[in-house]
């Protein structure tokens, strides 16, 4: 720490500094003018830049998600994505992203895996910290999370993660060490090894800060402080939100009992002062750009295009189905065709401009070629009114029209809402407190529809001449229940298009998202099922897109099961077996089971692809850009069949017990069965040929090989070098990687530089890193189930 900053210190009293580690707001720090200390402004960031609301916040620009991002397996891509969401964080005046997300994806089920990059520590590493560049090289600082072993959601607040030291840093340690330049890291919600993440002083002081020599900020997630003193001297600089929270008067007090010393504290502030110097927050606010793209921009549009479609992967192309001919009539079939998921569920949620689905981008390009049919139903739970079938009432606008009361009936806010939901007690920014809220939207089609409303409290709904009254409760089965899974309910009415459907709540709890549901009565599978068919019959290829919703892949659940919801592959099955040729797009982030892959042509893997993700997924299977994406997950052939898999703790404990064999290196190990696919696996648009593979050797090795594209088209083709130890208890590691582009019939002469990180290992007798033995051998490799090559 600088001397400028520690006499900036000095200079308060023990209560101005204890002030100063509390937020003010949900997203917000308190200014000392007195010391030149401004606002510093937070903001979640994992898909885009939602700002200082949690729900119904500005329009912003919605990405593509990380894994679909990691799948370029491109520092290049990272470091743009860091910088464009740095514009986006400039244009609202924000000093601190939360992101990148860099847990790493240990088992399947977890529910927020869709936030992470990959199952790798190097890949993930070595992407989070081009991100951290580019976010920072333009002043904004990015905060790591969650350090750490935060890989499921199950129980999260009270889950105690065991995990062995070698384990801790070799696996789960290393991307925070690879990315430490971000100037924030933020803690997570767990326990580890019967000690809360917040309160680690053995990760947090001494590997982090005093091992890695770390000179940022390291805060808590969300309400994750349990303590005052043990979180204080655990090493945690920042406790948020405020403006309560369990330091304040508490941790005063802790100081003058001499449980926490004060130069601690002195060392907490410092570490604040530096993150807001470093962000422009201190000694002056710093400048902001006037003129950036708008998120509906065309460069925004065609950027975020750019960067899902790349990231695309194509997993199977039997006879080169792919990419599409611009003559063919497609049947696109599919809920996930007209209704694209573009983002996971939970914090990472924004509200965009628009969500282009797949139905859009398709016809855009191949206009009355394109017969679009609806598919089966994929959830299992209603979601706010979508698609204009509610409308403000004032307005007329897709959404509804809320209205925030105090205690007293008088009014504290009005409110549209374009999602039909809206946040309540976590992020309100005006004088009182809401005691009941009042909903309301026109109904825009006739017929028998569901409607109803979700939130905790006491309801009382009206349409035509229907009045409901009744109460939703949190069921007490997750943390932060309230404002990511809360409760709801509909009821089926008869209404005529333009009637009034209204609903009034009283909280019950101090904090929750509230919203209106209405969607039509659903048909039939059966006949959903028959119509596909019939679709698929006519044309010269189906495009079946399936996939997953924020049921799964979301904040705060798990998933139970890799299958797709619904009957999802029964359509599947149905339409191959009716089609000439069958196309299947995946719209989810993270691995499915596939039982029908057999009797499908290809399989394009679309991630979640952000706002333009129905154009991405267009410009992908007409091949204007090339898919060339590389899984970032190995893919399970079956429930159970990987290293690792379940998230349910047992009596509070998740043992991670495979050690450093997740992913792929227990598969190579053969302590799970051979997988669908392997991390690596991509298809692209070219073909390979790989020859005069040396190695080069060193402390940190390399290996050369000549590439040939022998395809028909211009190609992307990343090379990847995994070490097998001599060592027969450690596990095969990437260990890097680099990528080319090559011409038809053009070679391409590589190297790839091996990461010295990958040769140590952590011994537990001498508490200290150690150097694998030399020899082993280097794999090299499109995926492990494409090795092309092996030196020694």
């Amino acid at each position: 720490m600088t001397t400028d900053l520690a006499s900036l210190v000095k200079s308060l009293d023990l209560p101005a500094k204890v002030r100063l580690l509390t937020g003010a707001s949900a997203f917000t720090l308190h200014p000392a003018p007195e010391i030149g200390l401004g606002e510093l402004r937070f903001s979640d960031g994992p898909t885009g830049v939602r700002g200082l609301k949690f729900s119904g916040g500005r329009v912003v620009s919605l990405f593509p998600n990380a894994t679909l991002l990691a799948s370029s397996w491109d520092e290049r891509v990272l470091r743009e994505v860091g910088v464009l969401l740095a514009e986006e964080a400039m244009a609202q005046e924000i000093h601190v992203v939360l992101g990148p997300t860099i847990n790493l994806h240990r088992t399947a089920l977890g529910g927020r895996l869709f936030e992470a990059y990959s199952e790798d520590p190097l890949l993930t590493g070595k992407l989070a910290a081009a991100y951290v560049r580019g976010m920072q090289d333009n002043g904004i600082a990015a905060c790591l999370k969650h350090l750490v072993a935060n890989e499921s959601e199950t129980d999260r607040n009270t889950v105690d993660s065991v995990v062995d030291e070698a384990t801790l840093r070799e696996l789960y340690l290393l991307p925070f060490e690879i990315a430490a330049e971000a100037w924030s890291i933020m803690g997570a919600y767990n326990t580890v090894n019967g000690v809360p993440a917040t309160e680690q002083h053995h990760v947090i002081n001494e590997i982090v800060k005093d091992a890695w020599g770390y000179s940022g900020l390291v805060m808590s997630d969300w309400f994750a402080t349990k303590s005052a003193a043990p979180a204080a001297n655990g090493g945690l600089d920042l406790v948020m939100p405020g403006p309560e929270g369990p330091w304040g008067d508490a941790l005063v007090a802790d100081v003058r009992a001499g449980l926490v010393d004060e130069s601690v504290i002195d060392d907490h502030l410092e570490r604040l002062l530096l993150l807001a110097q470093r962000a422009g927050a201190l000694g002056g606010e710093r400048s902001w750009p006037s003129s950036l793209p708008l998120p509906d921009s065309p460069v925004r549009r065609k950027q975020l295009t750019r960067l899902a479609a790349t990231g695309m992967t194509v997993l199977r192309n039997e006879g080169d189905v792919l990419p599409l001919a611009r003559s063919a009539r497609v049947a696109l079939i599919g809920r996930h065709a007209v209704e694209t998921i573009d983002m996971g569920g939970g914090s990472a949620q924004v509200n965009p401009p628009h969500q282009v689905s797949v139905a859009t981008g398709l016809t855009a390009l191949l206009g009355d070629q394109v017969t679009v049919v609806d598919g089966v139903d994929v959830r299992t739970r209603p979601v706010p009114a979508r698609d204009g079938f509610l409308t403000d009432p004032l307005t007329g606008a897709d959404g509804v029209r809320v209205t925030l009361l105090d205690a007293s009936g008088s009014v504290l806010e009005e409110r549209f809402c374009p999602q039909s939901k809206t946040m309540v007690g976590m992020d309100d920014d005006f004088p009182g407190t809401v005691a009941s809220a009042r909903l309301s939207g026109r109904v825009g089609v006739t017929g028998s529809v569901e409607l109803g409303v979700l939130g905790v409290g006491d309801w009382t709904v009206s349409v035509t001449e229907s009045d409901l009254s009744y109460s939703l409760h949190a069921s007490g089965n997750g943390f932060g229940e309230e404002v990511l899974t809360p409760p709801l309910r509909t009821d089926r009415f008869d209404v005529a298009a333009g009637d009034l459907f209204t609903a009034t709540v009283t909280l019950t709890m101090p904090m929750g998202l509230f919203g209106l549901i209405a969607f039509n009565t659903p048909r039939s599978t059966v006949d959903v099922i028959d119509d596909a068919v019939r679709a698929a019959a006519d044309a010269e290829v189906a495009v079946v897109v399936v996939g997953l919703t924020e049921e799964q892949e979301t904040e705060s659940v798990d998933k139970s099961t890799l299958s797709l919801p619904g009957a999802q592959d029964a359509l599947v099955e149905a339409v191959a077996g009716a089609a000439r040729r069958t196309v299947v797009v995946v719209n989810a982030a993270t691995p499915v089971l596939m039982p029908w892959l057999s009797r499908v042509d290809a399989v394009l893997w679309a991630g979640l692809p952000g706002q333009e993700g129905g154009h991405a997924v267009a410009a992908a299977l007409l091949g204007d850009i090339e898919p060339a994406g590389r899984l970032v997950t190995t893919f399970p052939a079956a429930d159970e069949a990987a290293p690792a898999w379940s998230v349910t703790p047992v009596d509070g404990k998740l043992p991670y017990a495979e050690g450093t064999f997740i992913g792929y290196r227990g598969h190579f190990a053969g302590r799970a069965p051979e997988p669908a696919f392997w991390l690596g696996h991509g298809l692209g648009y070219g073909k390979w040929e790989y020859s005069d593979v040396r190695l080069v050797t060193g402390d940190a090795p390399a290996v050369t090989a000549t590439v040939k594209n022998v395809g028909r088209r211009p190609s992307r083709e990343v090379v990847q070098v995994y070490l097998r130890p001599v060592e027969k208890d450690e596990p095969i590691r990437l260990v890097g990687w680099t990528s080319v582009k090559v011409a038809p019939g053009e070679s391409a002469r590589v190297t790839v530089q091996t990461d010295a990180r990958l040769w140590r290992k952590w011994d537990a007798d001498s508490s200290s890193w150690t150097r694998l033995s030399d020899g082993g051998e280097f794999l090299v490799a499109r995926g492990l189930g494409d090795i092309r090559g092996v030196v020694s």
